[in-house]
């Protein structure tokens, strides 16, 4: 993503990355190896090293604002509504008329 970023011109010198998981970000961050993370392949630690090379940064979102769960998740019609508009994707007001009338009728 940052070679994508870098060819057209943009320069970023940390990545935010945002997560719903709090361990996930416990564990990128603790250098310490705990008992509970031992199962984990070497492969996975990628993210890691990236927080120790300050590449990546990862904060905690709540669950409820994690965008990537409308093209991960099945969602119910208030949240898709909700994470739709967070992307600032809309649809056109016939479509929306039809969508509105289907759900009346179910």
């Amino acid at each position: 993503m940052k070679q994508i970023l870098k060819e057209y011109n943009v320069e970023q010198d940390v990545m935010t990355l945002f997560c719903d998981n709090l361990s996930a970000i416990n564990i990128s961050k603790n250098h310490v190896q705990h008992s509970r993370t031992m199962h984990i392949d070497i492969r996975h630690h990628f993210i890691r090293e990236l927080v120790e090379d300050k590449i990546v940064n990862l904060e905690h979102i709540a669950t409820e604002k994690e965008l990537a769960d409308i093209f991960t998740k099945a969602l119910n019609a208030a949240q898709f509504e909700k994470l739709r508009s967070a992307l600032g994707v809309c649809i056109c007001s016939v479509l929306k008329i039809k969508i509105e009338y289907y759900l009346m009728h179910i």
